[in-house]
């Protein structure tokens, strides 16, 4: 991969975009956190004509998670005997009153875990304990959570319980592209969720809405030729899913980690922060899984409020860059988050902030 950093390489791609005869601005959306990441840890704006602005979308799993499954969690984590396995970023995402991580100083078992296998490995060494696992990502993570809830069944180990937050990309660039909230020109679809989805859930984006798109991988050249691509389309007036990851996406995508999801989970709808409910873009266990579905068990579900400041929602739709949150840089730090887009490295706060001040 160290080719596709080479600075001859970078240069040469961006030069084919700078000698594009771009008359008029074009607006390309990322929806994929490491793209994002990859995006401003390369400085590749600086590298763009001033005609082409990129956005960041709802691509982050960390950010996208709403307000009320964090304080659902800290409501389940109060519980007797149970602990809270969770992936590490979602431990400082803001909720209405706290934290899971300033939860777990409050003395809840609150446990960071590696994998959803560490999880199951957790609930067998401990079966008094009922240990319930926070799901949150996207299809790339929903095959890996799928595995494990499986051999969870198949061993009949009831003490592992899973509150689900997993969520699928397509209807979500769906409902906030048919939105029309938001101006775009192109979307660099998201590489590692279409390494199991394939290229063909998103062919309604050019084939419906006219709208120029390519799936990228994550080193500087990828993204780059992939911006180009969707110049290209937009001069020509094309509108087409190119597929610039071809080393690894495949237009079917992946069988195997699709049957592992199918086989576990059905479609759900599910709630995104920015953009609200969404039908069927979730991910739950199917009813005959029900005694793993954390989502059963009673629990107090208080009112979840937001910071009425933070414009996570706004940043994760495009509708503004996060420089324009008036937290940001302020009282909104990766040191001291006010919105879960700062928590992530892959959220486009943390992002922007880390990079761009390095650079300044």
């Amino acid at each position: 991969m160290t080719t596709l950093r080479d600075p001859r390489l970078v240069k040469s791609v961006a030069d084919r975009i700078l000698s594009l005869p771009l008359s008029g601005p074009i607006r390309i959306m990322e929806v994929c956190g490491g793209h994002t990441a990859a995006i401003y840890r390369y400085a590749l704006p600086s590298l763009l004509p001033e005609e082409v602005e990129l956005v960041s979308g709802p691509g982050c799993p960390v950010c996208v998670t709403p307000i009320d499954f964090v304080d659902h969690a800290v409501e389940l984590a109060g519980l007797r005997d149970v602990t809270i396995a969770t992936f590490g970023d979602l431990l400082r995402v803001p909720g209405s009153a706290c934290t899971l991580s300033e939860a777990r100083g409050s003395g809840l078992d609150i446990q960071v875990m590696y994998s959803s296998a560490d999880a199951l490995r957790f609930a067998e060494e401990h079966p008094k304990r009922l240990v319930i696992l926070l799901g949150i990502g996207f299809e790339t993570t929903a095959c890996t959570i799928a595995a494990t809830m499986r051999k969870a069944i198949q061993r009949g180990v009831k003490n592992l319980k899973l509150l689900s937050g997993l969520k699928t990309m397509p209807a979500a660039l769906s409902a906030l592209l048919r939105s029309h909230e938001t101006c775009l020109d192109g979307l660099i679809l998201p590489g590692h969720v279409c390494t199991v989805t394939g290229t063909t859930p998103f062919e309604f984006i050019a084939s419906e809405l006219n709208m120029p798109c390519a799936v990228s991988g994550f080193e500087p050249a990828d993204l780059l030729d992939c911006i180009h691509a969707i110049c290209l389309q937009k001069l020509e007036g094309s509108y087409e899913v190119q597929n610039r990851y071809r080393r690894v996406v495949q237009t079917a995508g992946n069988r195997h980690a699709q049957d592992a999801i199918v086989s576990v989970f059905q479609s759900c709808d599910s709630n995104w922060r920015g953009l609200g409910a969404i039908p069927c873009s979730g991910l739950s266990l199917r009813p005959e899984y029900a005694a793993w579905d954390a989502e059963h068990i009673l629990a107090r579900r208080g009112v979840s409020k937001e910071n009425r400041a933070c414009r996570c929602g706004d940043v994760l739709c495009g509708r503004i860059q996060p420089s324009a949150c008036p937290l940001f840089a302020k009282t909104c730090s990766p040191n001291s988050p006010m919105g879960a887009c700062m928590v992530s490295s892959e959220g486009a706060c943390a992002a922007v902030y880390q990079y761009q001040t390095e650079y300044a």
